[in-house]
């Protein structure tokens, strides 16, 4: 799918929200995300993450494992996949952006501050600002600057109501849900109306 739609579109960068990294080889993943990187001339994101969702790993034969058995593959898988990278011939065309979801303090925000380029928590409600100091800490640990590691969130409802506590925090980037079969992508539409009113400084 992510390489149909880096053939069909020239400018939006793309990427899952998230792959689950237990589906397929890290070397095999890396490789991939490079193939639709050059599709795209250089527009893909790798979203990766431990996964979560049982009845996807049972219908397709993969181990479901525990929460920590998840996250500890996802952490050797993401060396892995850097080293990979570095392997390809051709290269990707950029550094692919990675991309990893989650909040989990004690395993996840650590693979989020040594190896990700974006981090996304999957709610803006309060709890983000404590999640953003965790992962800060972790930052600190290892010597990182947090600030080079961008901010997503999933977002709802008024965006004049909850747009304003996110940009505050450093949110640059916003996601929103939208389900078929029927789509309504009046929340879409909202949140768009926001950002363009911002950046014409109204």
């Amino acid at each position: 799918m992510l390489g149909a739609w880096a053939e069909s579109t020239s400018r939006v960068e793309i990427g899952a929200l998230v792959t689950c990294n237990s589906y397929r080889n890290p070397e095999l993943l890396a490789d991939m995300a490079r193939t639709v990187d050059h599709i795209s001339g250089g527009r893909l994101i790798l979203g990766i993450g431990a996964g979560a969702m049982e009845a996807d790993f049972t219908e397709y034969g993969y181990e479901f494992g525990t929460p920590g058995s998840r996250l500890d593959a996802l952490a050797e898988a993401l060396p892995r996949i850097e080293q990979r990278f570095a392997k390809l011939h051709p290269a990707p065309t950029r550094k692919i952006p990675v991309l990893i979801g989650g909040g989990g303090e004690k395993k996840t925000l650590p693979l989020v501050a040594r190896h990700a380029t974006i981090w996304h928590w999957f709610s803006s409600g309060p709890e983000f600002a404590r999640k953003k100091q965790v992962l800060a800490e972790h930052c600190a640990e290892i010597g990182r600057d947090p600030g080079e590691i961008e901010l997503s969130a999933g977002v709802g409802g008024d965006p004049d109501a909850n747009g304003p506590a996110l940009l505050e925090q450093g949110v640059t980037t916003f996601t929103l849900e939208v389900h078929g079969p029927d789509f309504d992508f009046s929340s879409v539409r909202a949140w768009l109306a926001w950002r363009d009113k911002l950046v014409s400084g109204q």
